[in-house]
Order: structure tokens, then C-alpha cells, then sequence
């Protein structure tokens, strides 16, 4: 096992920085210890001068005195100075030269080199190359990890170790079930014999099913810190690389790390990256990801058992993993992680809102009850857009109308309130929303409306938004036609006022909706009489929204009438509001000037306002408003139905 994912620590001298201060302080010395060899080497005392000079000053008068050697003469100057020259082999006259000028002289021995000095001068660049062989095998046998040079082939897989900001099984709320399944895990791993003793074994596999956002990481981590063993996480990508074969080598690597340390725990996210299905590669087949799949499925139940070792992955995508790693025996567990409902937003917010200073009017469940379909990541998100709308407010705490406004930005988007509307534009736009409002409020089946606005969003110039009172798991027949009599409301509305050939594009994203319900009611649903309960519509690769595609199933003459059941449904659904808005026509026009006074209704005050014709608003302005609209985005829960930019059709 390497160094780096030992959690007792790398010892001495493991440290990486330590062992880099080592290395290089060695080369250095190295390079210090060549300049110094070689320096001595060809050092000689006093300056160098030619033969001929020398003898010029012997003859001047200027040198001293000499010491002759067979390679080298050196001596000093009659100023004190000393110098060195190299002798000219067979010159018999310079002794006579020396004494015609009073020069005392000497022979000397030629100078021996030293024998160390020249066997480590001859060595040095054998000694070289096996530096650079020792450390090139270093890497090799430590395994390199992902930063080793010849370490691509090994796991990528960490220890967690993490001390501060652990994640515990009280930090996961609002997926009580799936939280429930994991804890038997790691109570197994605490006490192994309670199960054991009744024939239990301990699961092999769980694999972590859920939208994204709902928490399959989180729960992963609350394991890691509740578990007390070894916990090994790596991602799904992590094993694909474009050399076919590495890995199956690091799948390899990972599993003879875990058997080292088990019983342990192996995190693998993400793992439709790797676990699709074989065969459905580009060009039906991918080799890489397929040996890489094989060797997983071989390491998880094979021929030889690995006891200890829990395999716990996550996804999204569960439809597009291969058959064989779902079975018993690998994956025994199925875990589903759910969008909670409303208790468990309430919970997850309760968790999230711990880390905030929160106002005394400040309720959970009121806020739950607003967020239908959201996740723990989205309500993370709300719970943090309140904290930060309230800093730039300067308030010290976060109060409702913080997390109101936050909702607004989170469903439906920032306002932008640079974006300015004519009044002619204001006044379609008021209408659509009117229209869209009381087709929802005459429908019985219709979700309630939440709030409705002129003021542009994203590319919408204003939108209507539903909320259901409570969370639905299934729709009924009577509430898709009341949300196809919704959709055409804003577009029967400016048929009515404004006369046909003024029908703006704002109503594109309203007909893009009620097109595909009424396709998804017809070929999916089995809600047409002329066509029966059958399916004409199958997904391919995936589900629709995440990466999937429809693909019809049926004769030419069967398509031929679903398309005019579709739009059967559809134009039933525009005739139905068309009735609506016809026979509330005076309604329409007080909600529209409405929306034109206040720009923003609530689902109460447009009750009210139909009701009794006034709203109780204090400190309501007394006419239209003249300053600029804003706007936002598409909201991610309830349903919308507004009015788009003409730019944007």
C-alpha cells in the first residue's frame, strides 16, 4: 500500500517535501563536489604566463627564483609576485640562462594526481545513470499513485481520513429510508456477530439511486464517519483513460488496497461512467470502458472471494448500467434516494438553517410547504441565497421575507431590472397573465396559484406561478386538461382583446408545454379513447430530460392519428378557455389592470380581487406605476405559465 494512504502517516523521511529537500540538497552537493575536483585539477599557484615572457624577465632581471618541475615551472617575481608556465620540451639552455642571471633554482618532482579524486572523476557519470535507474525503480514499486511518472495503471483511489467537518448520519435528513438501509451497514461493520450468528452476511454491494442533488454523496460521507473503518472514495472517471487496459489495472490496484485494509468501505462515484452498458459503445463497442467493466464485475464477484470489502456507488443514471453489476452478489442493495417530501424538506431545512442567525418569524414548514420538488442541494441553495440577500440588506438576521425573495430568485429567477417595457408591451403582457390566472382559478383541478407578475423573468415578460398544496406522485386525467386549459389562456386572452391578427409570441413556450403534454397524454399515457391504452413512444438511451430521446412506434397511418389526437387535445383545451374568458370578460380586464397597478399579485389577492373586486393592499400606489419592470428565470418547481419575448420565440 503506498505511503501517501497510510493513515498512521508516511513515517520518516515519507514526507514528499522532505524527500524533494533531499534530492535536490544532493545534487547540489554533487555539483559543488565536480567544481571543486575539477577546480583543483587544473589550479596552479600565481598567474600563467608563455615560456617566451618568462624568459624575457629572467633576462630583465625581474624573477627571483625558480622551481622546475618536468611539466610545470614556477617561481617568484623580484616584486614578490608569483606566476607559473608550462616548460618547452628539449630546451638544454635555461639553466645556463638562470645563472648568467643570478637566479637560484631548484628541480621538482612532478606532482602525482590523487587516485580517489580520479577514480570518483571517472565514475561520476556512471554513478549518474544509476541515480536516475534507483529512482525510476522507485516510482515503479511505490506505485506512483497519480503523481508517480510510471504510476498511471494505479488506483486514483483515496483515503478518507478527515478529522474536521466530519459528516455523520444526524447531519443526512428528509431520506429517512434510505438512510435507515445504510445504517444496517455500518452497524454490521461495528458488530458483525449480531448478524452473523442467525446466518446473516454482510452485503457485498449498495448502490445509491437518485435525482440529482438528493443527497447520494452526502449519505456516502455520513458512512465515512459513522463506519470506523477504512473508507476508500473515488469517482466512476477515474478508471477511464484512452490507453485500453489501465483501467482494469487500477480497478486492480484499488481492490488489492482494499483487501489490505479490510474490512473496509469502497465509494465509487458516479459509476454509470464506467458501468454502462457493454456493447453500446460509439461503434457498439468501447474496449477501454468494457475491460475496465469486466475487471470491476470480476473483482466484485469472481472466482475469488474478497471478504470485507463493501462496494457502495452512486448514480443518477440507473437505467443505463449494465445487468450484470445489478445482480445479487455485487450489488445486493438497491438503494433509492428520493425528493423528499414536505416533512423531510422541513427537516433538511431545519439542518441547513442550524448555520444561520435566524428572525423569530422565520418557519420551516411554511417555507416546505413552498418548495414542492425541490431537493436537498436545491434548499441548500435557498437556505444560502437567504443568508446572502439579508448580508446585502445589512440585517443581522435572516428573516421570512429573505427566504420569500430567495424562493422567488431560486424558482424563478434575479430581476433584471435594467430591462424597460413600453406601456403597449406592459398591457399584452398584463392581459396574457390575466388570461393564464383566471382560466386556473375557474378550474377546479388546477393547482392553486401562488403569484402571478408582469415582471420579466429570464426571457418571459411575466408568468403565473402554481404551486400544488401538496406533494403528488401521480396526476390525474381531469388535472392534465385543466393545465392544457391553463396553458392556452394566455394566448386566448390577447385573441379576445387584442383581435387575432395582433397575437403576439409570447404564448411559444405555453404551446411548446401543452404540445408535449398532450403527446406524453397520447402515447404514453394511454388517455386517448381513439387509440386506447397502448404505448407509442419509447425512450431511448436514457430517460427524457437526462441525455434520452422518444422514438415512435407505429405505422404511418398510426402517427397520422396521433398527431391529430394531440392536436384534438389541444384545441379542446383552447376552446375550453376561450368559454372561460368569454363569459368572465369584465373579470379579465379588472385582474389585468390589476397586474398593471401592483405588477405583482399574490394567489390570495387575486381571490380577493375576483371576489369582492378590490384588493386590501396598504400602502398600495393609486395608479399604474411608471418605473421600470424586471425580470427573471424559468422556476424549477410548480408550474409556469407566461408570456415570452418576442426576441426569444
Amino acid at each position: 500500500m503506498n505511503d501517501d494512504n497510510n493513515p498512521q502517516g508516511p513515517g520518516p523521511g515519507g514526507n514528499p517535501w522532505v524527500k524533494s529537500l533531499m534530492v535536490w540538497g544532493g545534487i547540489f552537493l554533487a555539483l559543488l563536489l565536480v567544481v571543486s575536483m575539477f577546480g583543483q585539477a587544473g589550479q596552479a599557484p600565481g598567474s600563467a604566463i608563455g615560456y617566451s615572457e618568462f624568459r624575457e624577465r629572467v633576462v630583465a632581471g625581474s624573477v627571483k627564483d625558480v622551481q622546475i618541475a618536468p611539466n610545470q615551472i614556477t617561481g617568484t617575481m623580484t616584486n614578490g609576485d608569483t606566476f607559473s608556465t608550462t616548460p618547452v620540451a628539449g630546451d638544454t639552455s635555461l639553466p645556463k640562462m638562470l645563472d648568467d642571471a643570478g637566479v637560484s633554482y631548484s628541480g621538482k618532482e612532478a606532482e602525482q594526481p590523487n587516485v580517489f579524486l580520479y577514480l570518483l572523476i571517472q565514475s561520476l557519470p556512471f554513478i549518474l545513470i544509476l541515480g536516475i535507474a534507483f529512482f525510476a525503480l522507485r516510482q515503479v514499486q511505490k506505485g506512483g499513485g497519480a503523481g508517480g511518472a510510471m504510476g498511471f495503471g494505479k488506483s486514483k483511489a483515496k483515503l478518507l481520513t478527515e478529522k474536521q467537518g466530519r459528516v455523520t448520519f444526524a447531519d443526512v435528513a428528509g431520506i429517512d429510508e434510505a438512510r435507515e438501509e445504510l445504517e444496517e451497514i455500518v452497524e454490521f461493520l461495528r458488530d458483525p456477530s449480531r448478524f452473523s450468528k442467525l446466518g446473516g452476511q454482510i452485503p457485498k454491494g449498495a448502490l445509491l439511486v437518485g435525482s440529482p442533488g438528493t443527497g447520494k454523496t452526502l449519505l456516502a460521507r455520513a458512512i465515512a464517519g459513522e463506519a470506523g473503518v477504512p473508507f476508500f472514495t473515488i469517482s466512476g472517471s477515474d478508471f477511464v483513460e484512452m490507453f485500453v487496459g489501465v483501467g482494469a489495472s487500477r480497478v486492480r490496484d484499488m481492490f488489492e488496497q482494499a483487501k489490505k485494509n479490510a474490512p473496509c468501505i469502497v465509494f465509487i462515484d458516479e459509476i454509470d461512467a464506467v458501468g454502462r452498458h457493454r456493447g453500446h459503445g460509439l461503434g457498439n463497442s468501447n474496449d477501454e470502458r468494457e475491460q475496465t467493466l469486466n475487471q470491476l464485475l470480476v473483482e466484485m464477484d469472481g472466482f475469488e472471494a474478497n471478504e470485507g470489502i463493501i462496494i457502495i456507488a452512486a448514480t443518477n443514471r440507473p437505467d443505463v448500467l449494465d445487468p450484470a453489476l445489478l445482480r445479487p452478489g455485487r450489488f445486493d442493495r438497491q438503494v433509492v434516494v428520493p425528493i423528499p417530501d414536505i416533512e423531510g424538506r422541513e427537516k433538511i431545512l431545519s439542518v441547513h438553517m442550524k448555520k444561520v442567525p435566524l428572525a423569530p418569524d422565520v418557519n420551516a414548514r411554511t417555507i416546505a410547504r413552498g418548495t414542492p420538488g425541490f431537493s436537498g442541494a436545491d434548499l441548500a441553495n435557498l437556505v444560502n441565497e437567504a443568508a446572502l440577500l439579508a448580508a446585502r440588506r445589512n440585517k443581522r438576521l435572516v428573516a421570512m421575507q429573505e427566504f420569500e425573495d430567495a424562493k422567488d430568485k431560486v424558482m424563478m429567477g434575479a430581476e433584471r431590472r435594467s430591462m424597460v417595457m413600453t406601456d403597449d408591451e406592459k398591457k399584452m403582457t398584463a392581459y396574457h397573465e390575466a388570461g393564464h390566472a383566471l382560466v386556473s382559478m375557474r378550474e377546479k383541478a388546477s393547482d392553486p396559484i401562488h403569484k402571478a407578475t408582469i415582471i420579466p423573468r429570464g426571457r418571459a415578460l411575466g408568468m403565473v406561478m402554481r404551486l400544488p398544496e401538496r406533494d403528488n406522485y401521480s396526476y390525474h386525467r381531469d388535472k392534465m386538461h385543466a393545465d392544457l386549459a391553463v396553458s392556452m389562456g394566455g394566448r386566448v386572452a390577447e385573441e379576445i382583446i387584442f383581435g387575432h391578427d395582433k397575437v403576439s409570441s409570447g404564448a411559444s413556450s405555453d404551446i411548446q408545454y401543452a404540445t408535449s403534454l398532450a403527446r406524453n397524454m397520447v402515447t404514453r399515457w394511454g388517455m386517448s379513447d381513439k387509440l386506447g391504452p397502448l404505448q407509442y413512444e419509447a425512450t431511448q438511451e436514457g430517460y427524457l430530460g437526462y441525455g434520452g430521446s422518444q422514438r415512435t412506434m407505429g405505422s404511418d397511418e398510426t402517427n397520422k392519428l396521433i398527431d391529430a389526437e394531440i392536436k384534438t387535445l389541444v384545441e379542446s383545451a383552447h376552446n375550453r378557455a376561450t368559454e372561460v374568458l368569454k363569459g368572465e370578460e369584465d373579470k379579465l380586464h379588472l385582474l389585468a389592470q390589476a397586474l398593471l397597478e401592483y405588477e405583482t399579485l399574490t394567489g390570495d389577492e387575486i381571490r380577493e380581487l375576483l371576489d369582492s373586486g378590490k384588493i386590501d393592499r396598504p400602502n398600495a400606489p393609486s395608479a399604474p406605476t411608471t418605473k421600470p419592470v424586471r425580470g427573471s428565470a424559468i422556476p424549477k418547481a410548480g408550474r409556469r405559465f407566461g408570456g415570452e419575448a418576442p426576441a426569444a420565440s
